[in-house]
């Protein structure tokens, strides 16, 4: 294993112990972050073992708002349910879509009564 491979995979290990945080592992392991983005944007196996480390990321993020819902957490139940619970209605906002949730295609337009009131006064 050569010396870039051999950062790579030190790179991967503190990125799993950083659960992700970019600027965290690669200050432990001694490279820059121009270095990770290099290798990031270049090698297509280390960029699949990234994403999939963020992806463990998540799933721990997800396991720790579940363990918070459980010990009765009212502000991550409410969380929850406005990010996944949308289709049954949890949202503080509306979406206009057509029909499957296809994008309208509408257009507003704003007319300017100021300009008739002048013409009447005259």
């Amino acid at each position: 294993m050569n010396k870039t491979e051999h950062h790579k995979k030190a790179l991967l290990d503190a990125l799993e112990k950083s659960l992700g945080v970019v600027t965290t592992a690669c200050k432990k392991v001694g490279i820059g972050r121009t270095t990770y983005y290099d290798w990031y944007n270049t090698d297509k196996e280390f960029k699949q073992k990234v994403d999939d480390l963020q992806n463990v990321a998540l799933d721990f993020a997800e396991s720790q708002l579940h363990r918070q819902i459980a010990e009765n957490s009212t502000s991550a139940t409410i969380f929850y349910l406005k990010t996944k619970g949308k289709k049954r209605g949890y949202v503080e906002r509306q979406e206009i879509t057509g029909a499957d949730g296809v994008p309208t295609n509408f257009q507003v337009e704003i007319i300017d009564k100021t300009e008739d009131t002048d013409k009447q006064s005259l």
